[in-house]
């Protein structure tokens, strides 16, 4: 389903994150994929990773510099002659934004911080990919979370910063419409992680979710991959603009099972 489509993969971090779910769908379905790194403490596992994928192609790049997006395209493109997806992976706030009463934890620069590395970066991806990107009727493909439409316990900034990447699925998705590129979004039901594991009593959360889910269990880093592996090949090629729910159905109930809180 993906032969020959050349992908990147922004946000691999362990085995366990979801990108690397994305990262083993992807690859059993034949596509050429490329992988960046934040830094030199990330780059041995990532590297290791790359390989298990059958790829070779590790770059560095933090999100945050925009000189390291440039070089990262300017780089693959000494090894490609084009590039089909650029899979964005990538969220964070600090750890202590995370943790307490909204109102009273949020701060100036932790609103900065977590909307340039969890919204802006999409954008800066998608800008210094354009050209690697032109004639490929290419995709673009995010991560988010219901969080940036329903308030959740200690989510916080990570709400709004994720409300703002959808708002950019949607613009992105009218910006590049008109050069063949589809934009869209995956609000990922949560998973052990170890992204997630930085957000207050997520344990609870993980266990909450299971028991109102319509299918009474959390998703897997699997299905979010075989999702991502769809909207990322032709099968989904009228699709974009979109933000696909990857969540057990978690998004679309108001109240859990009745017999479940009367016990």
């Amino acid at each position: 389903m993906l032969k020959n489509k050349n992908i990147l993969i922004v946000g691999v971090a362990n085995k366990h994150s979801i990108a690397a779910g994305i990262a083993k769908s992807m690859s059993g379905l034949g596509a050429n994929l490329a992988f960046t790194y934040q830094n030199d403490r990330l780059k041995e596992n990532v590297v290791k990773l790359a390989n298990e994928w059958g790829s070779d192609i590790c770059l560095p790049c933090d999100v945050a510099d925009d000189s390291q997006i440039e070089n990262t395209f300017k780089e693959l493109s000494k090894v490609w002659d084009g590039l089909d997806c650029i899979v964005h992976a990538v969220g964070f706030a600090p750890r202590e934004e995370l943790d307490g009463n909204f109102l009273d934890v949020t701060t100036r620069e932790g609103f900065k911080i977590a909307h340039d590395i969890s919204s802006y970066s999409f954008i800066a991806l998608a800008q210094a990919g354009k050209a690697m990107m032109k004639g490929r009727n290419g995709s673009l493909l995010t991560l988010t979370y219901l969080g940036s439409q329903k308030t959740l316990p200690n989510y916080n900034v990570m709400g709004l910063a994720k409300a703002s990447l959808e708002a950019s699925v949607r613009y992105l998705a009218a910006s590049v419409g008109k050069d063949g590129h589809r934009v869209n979004a995956i609000s990922a039901g949560p998973i052990k992680t170890l992204a997630a594991s930085g957000v207050k009593n997520f344990r609870k959360m993980l266990s909450y979710n299971a028991g109102r889910a319509p299918l009474g269990r959390n998703v897997t880093t699997e299905e979010v991959g075989n999702t991502a592996s769809f909207l990322s090949s032709d099968l989904a090629s009228g699709i974009t603009g979109e933000l696909i729910y990857v969540d057990a159905g978690f998004n679309v109930t108001a109240m859990g099972s009745i017999e479940e809180t009367e016990s």
